[in-house]
C-alpha cells in the first residue's frame, strides 16, 4: 500500500472510531431516557424505537469500518484475532481489548435484537444488559488509544460524551414514577 493508501486508512480509522463513538453515544443514552417505554417529548413511542435502532444500525456500520481500517492499518499493529479477542494485542493490550470487548458485545447486542422475536424478550432484554458494560469499554478504548484524545476537541468530546450518558441517566432517576408507561410484555 502507498504512502497516500496508508494515510488514507489511517484517516478513516481515526474518523470511524470517533463518529462510532458519537453514534454508541447518542444510542445508549436514548436507551437510558427512554428505558420502559418512556417516550421522548413530541415523538411517539414507535417513533424513539425506530430511532435508537436506526442510530444503533448506523453504528454498528462505523464500528466495522473502525475495525477493518485498524486491521489494515499497518500501524495500528492489530490483526483479525485481536480485533474479537479481547486482551491478545501485543502493543497496548488492555487498550485494544476493551475495544475488542466493545464489539464483541455490540455484536451480541446487535445478533440478539435481530432475533428478538425468535429468542423471547427475556434472554433479549438479558443481553442487552450487555450494553452497560459495551459503552464505558469502547469510551475508555477511545480516550486511552485514539490519537486525538490529547487535542483540545478530543478531550471536550470526551466529556461531552460523558455529560450525555449522565444527562441521561440523571434524566431517568429524577423521571417521576408513574410518568413512565408499564412496559410491553413478550409476545
Amino acid at each position: 500500500m502507498s504512502a497516500f493508501g496508508n494515510e488514507a486508512v489511517w484517516y478513516l480509522m481515526r474518523g470511524s472510531g470517533v463518529v462510532a463513538l458519537l453514534l454508541l453515544t447518542g444510542v445508549m443514552a436514548l436507551g437510558i431516557a427512554t428505558y420502559g417505554g418512556v417516550r421522548l417529548a413530541g415523538m411517539p413511542r414507535f417513533a424513539t424505537v425506530a430511532l435508537h435502532r436506526s442510530i444503533s444500525m448506523l453504528s454498528v456500520v462505523f464500528v466495522a469500518v473502525h475495525v477493518a481500517t485498524a486491521v489494515l492499518d499497518p500501524y495500528a499493529a492489530v490483526n483479525l484475532v485481536n480485533a474479537v479477542v479481547p486482551f491478545t494485542a501485543a502493543a497496548q493490550p488492555l487498550l485494544v481489548g476493551l475495544g475488542a470487548l466493545a464489539v464483541d458485545l455490540l455484536i451480541a447486542l446487535m445478533v440478539t435484537g435481530l432475533l428478538r422475536e425468535r429468542i423471547g424478550r427475556r434472554t433479549w432484554r438479558t443481553v442487552h444488559w450487555g450494553a452497560y458494560a459495551m459503552w464505558p469499554a469502547a469510551f475508555v478504548h477511545a480516550i486511552g488509544i485514539g490519537s486525538d484524545a490529547s487535542t483540545l476537541w478530543g478531550r471536550a468530546l470526551g466529556v461531552a460524551a460523558v455529560a450525555v450518558i449522565g444527562g441521561s441517566v440523571a434524566w431517568r432517576l429524577l423521571l417521576p414514577p408513574d410518568s413512565a408507561p408499564a412496559p410491553l410484555t413478550a409476545r
